[in-house]
């Protein structure tokens, strides 16, 4: 099922698994993965986008073998906060992802996570071509964070 707001979301994972985060390109896909306690965001891997059936089938790959109850997927407002073809084309791909699993998919805004992740590999010093390489997981794991954070932050409040 897909959830527009991260409480549903929440109320819907199931106890003690963890989250798979998606930052979707137009050739890559960013994958990251948190642990079972929800506190920490790595970056996975990253897969060259295929066909939809064959992009799927490596997420629910990932699914199975790490036993992740969830999916994020950033979702790539404009500045201003509206919606562009970025994001039709996002939630397209929840929707087809949505048939395949049971599993709850959510969205998180994903405004300047590339921005982040770029940032952090400049200070890291990590060549351009290592840079290329690993860019759209680490902003996957940027947004997967983000999540985790505010759901942390939900447990925290009365």
């Amino acid at each position: 099922m897909i959830y527009q707001q991260i409480e549903k979301f929440n109320a819907a994972l199931p106890p003690m698994s963890g989250l798979i985060g998606l930052d979707l390109g137009s050739k890559t896909i960013g994958v990251a993965i948190s642990d079972r306690l929800l506190s920490v965001a790595s970056p996975h891997e990253t897969i060259r986008r295929r066909k939809f059936g064959l992009d799927a089938a490596r997420l629910l790959e990932i699914i199975a073998e790490r036993q992740l109850g969830g999916i994020i997927l950033g979702l790539p407002l404009n500045m201003d906060g509206s919606e562009g073809p970025r994001c039709q084309s996002t939630r397209a791909f929840a929707r087809n992802l949505a048939r395949l699993t049971d599993l709850p998919i959510g969205f998180w805004d994903e405004r300047l996570s590339t921005v982040a992740a770029e940032k952090a590999l400049l200070e890291a010093d990590v060549s351009r071509k290592r840079r290329a390489g690993v860019i759209d997981n680490i902003a996957a794991s940027y947004i997967l964070q983000g999540v985790l954070d505010r759901l942390s932050h939900m447990k925290a409040a009365p």
